[in-house]
């Protein structure tokens, strides 16, 4: 029997949760990439997180953060290469409640250390 899938704890929706190029169509291609896919490209390349503090932060083995990372990244290379429509949806996520922790969308002690956002 495999082993449920643990929920990846993720600081906040997204604002946006889709994106399309200029002149195109909802029916074409289309891309599905997971709340928690997204939330790894936010920490890792938008707030400068090694892999491990991202880890750390989602609750998650380093591991699984690199496989979910490299979907991620993937799927955003397929769609600014290929001009297909993304969209940011589902996920097995655990969202943060803690909206008032003093720090915007950031939540908990490693959340809080980077300030570049």
């Amino acid at each position: 029997m495999a082993r449920p899938r643990k929920c990846r704890r993720v600081c906040g929706m997204p604002r946006n949760n889709s994106f399309a190029p200029m002149g195109s169509e909802i029916g074409e291609e289309r891309i599905i990439m997971a709340v928690d896919e997204y939330e790894t490209i936010r920490l890792i390349d938008l707030a400068g997180y090694t892999q491990e503090e991202c880890a750390e932060q989602m609750g998650i083995a380093r591991t699984t953060v690199q496989g979910i990372y490299n979907d991620a990244r993937r799927k955003l290379a397929d769609a600014l290469v290929n001009g297909k429509t993304l969209f940011i949806e589902g996920g097995d996520i655990d969202l943060c409640q803690r909206e008032n922790a003093g720090c915007g969308r950031k939540c908990g002690q490693i959340c809080c250390k980077k300030e570049e956002f």
